[in-house]
């Protein structure tokens, strides 16, 4: 499978960065021999360089974003799979006092009482988050301990000290070390976003990037997503029997 460059750029989201790092990339780079060069941001960033004209062979994102650029013909119809749902969750400091979320009434009271909570202006989980507060009604008492950063991982904060709380989608708080994972929001504010790839239609290696994406939908990707804290959607896709 070796193309002329040996090797193949990807665009892709956060939230996938822990399975793709950890296990699928460099199982799919000792196999085929080909260099990954990785672009990660949140979704919300990709596309709007995508807008801008950047381009590469294989693009990650949420659905929503993956759907209207097949739309647009910037990606190609048929190499759209999908491969992974995350959840919202919280984290705290390796080692720290860890809070009962379990409930909406005791979840409302730790963001209440946490002296900051780290969240993303430009993810999806920060800008879900800001609304979500605004509807409990405790908007005003958390942002005025917030410490939001433009775009990365929040959980950087908690380590650092800067802030008790981390929130952002569960797979995205265990691309840092030195945090615990409290767990998912409650059920009652909980939302899920999809994750799906396709190839970009002006690849530069589009049979590597077919290969990737058949990768990305493999048995071994199946594991790969559970173990970084998404749901993995590929036995849902018909994909793995």
């Amino acid at each position: 499978m070796q193309s002329a460059t040996s090797g193949l750029s990807v665009m892709s989201a956060l939230a996938v960065e822990v399975a793709l790092n950890r296990w699928i990339i460099p199982e799919f780079q000792s196999r085929s021999g080909l260099h990954l060069d990785m672009k990660w941001g949140p979704t919300t960033v990709l596309e709007r360089d995508v807008g801008d004209g950047r381009r590469a062979d294989v693009l990650l994102a949420i659905d929503d974003s993956i759907d209207r650029l097949v739309a647009d013909g910037v990606l190609v119809a048929e190499t759209r799979r999908p491969i992974a749902q995350a959840v919202l969750g919280v984290a705290v400091k390796e080692g720290a006092a860890r809070y009962d979320i379990s409930t909406l009434a005791s979840f409302k009271q730790m963001l209440c009482n946490a002296k900051g909570v780290a969240f993303s202006q430009a993810g999806a989980s920060g800008i879900y988050f800001r609304k979500m507060i605004a509807e409990l009604g405790i908007a005003e008492i958390v942002e005025a301990r917030a410490v939001t950063i433009p775009a990365g991982f929040t959980a950087h904060k908690v380590v650092s000290g800067e802030a008790e709380l981390a929130i952002q989608q569960i797979s995205e708080l265990m691309t840092v070390d030195g945090v615990d994972i409290l767990g998912p929001f409650p059920p009652e504010v909980q939302v899920t976003t999809n994750f799906s790839v396709a190839v970009f239609v002006d690849a530069k290696n589009p049979a590597d990037a077919r290969a990737f994406v058949e990768a990305l939908c493999s048995p071994e990707a199946d594991i790969a997503y559970r173990n970084g804290g998404l749901v993995s959607r590929v036995s849902a896709s018909g994909m793995v029997a």
